[in-house]
């Protein structure tokens, strides 16, 4: 591994805990045949398709739950970049800005600064993945009507991410020589999302330029 890849993945730089899978669950054993597909090289366009045999949702949540880690290492080497000063908006670019709504401070889409935005995301998505009710880790407990709703709203808020760093912090990460295991984990999450249209096409547009450029077709 490239001393690049090495600060990519130093856990000092996460940017939240790593979400982990219990050893002997269901989960975890899908988390590792996702990990064997991806580790073995295999086009990640057959890697994301749903193994025979297994349930959709399971094998979506295992996806959620992997993604929110890389993303938050990813988003982790560029932190100390990213400021209040260098970033007063959650944006991607002039034509796109984020804006923050939850239940419970911000009932109206409000603007924020992109690392206001980012602890809010982040913090918002860990009560998501590490409620039972919605993402439950027993074998046999069904999961909720709401699941996909709830993992719709995770990913294209997770997108946003992406979306951000490829458009403001690119240069650092190019900087590290780490743009080409960005671009792999964004082509894992696109094509993911793509395959079980997780995430509206139009939302996507922002990185469809970075998505050329960087040849991932």
């Amino acid at each position: 591994m490239s001393h690049a890849l090495k600060q990519v993945f130093n856990k000092d730089k996460t940017f939240r805990p790593k979400r982990k899978f219990e050893p002997g669950t269901q989960r975890f054993e899908l988390h590792k045949k996702a990990q064997a597909s991806l580790n073995a090289g295999l086009d990640l366009k057959v890697a994301v398709q749903l193994p025979p045999g297994e349930e959709q949702n399971d094998w979506v949540a295992v996806h959620v739950v992997d993604f929110f880690n890389r993303i938050n290492l990813i988003y982790g080497t560029i932190s100390d970049y990213c400021t209040e000063q260098s970033c007063p908006v959650m944006s991607g670019g002039p034509k796109y800005e984020y804006r923050w709504q939850d239940e419970h401070k911000y009932r109206k889409p409000t603007a924020l600064s992109a690392p206001q935005y980012m602890n809010l995301l982040m913090d918002w998505i860990e009560v998501q993945i590490n409620n039972e009710d919605i993402f439950p880790t027993n074998v046999g407990t069904p999961f909720p009507k709401n699941f996909l709703p709830v993992v719709k709203k995770i990913l294209s808020r997770l997108f946003r991410v992406f979306v951000h760093v490829y458009i403001h912090h690119f240069d650092r990460i190019t900087q590290m020589g780490s743009e080409a295991h960005v671009n792999t984990c964004y082509k894992h999450f696109y094509y993911f999302v793509k395959e079980f249209n997780l995430i509206d096409t139009k939302e996507l547009e922002p990185l469809v330029s970075a998505w050329v450029s960087s040849g991932c077709t």
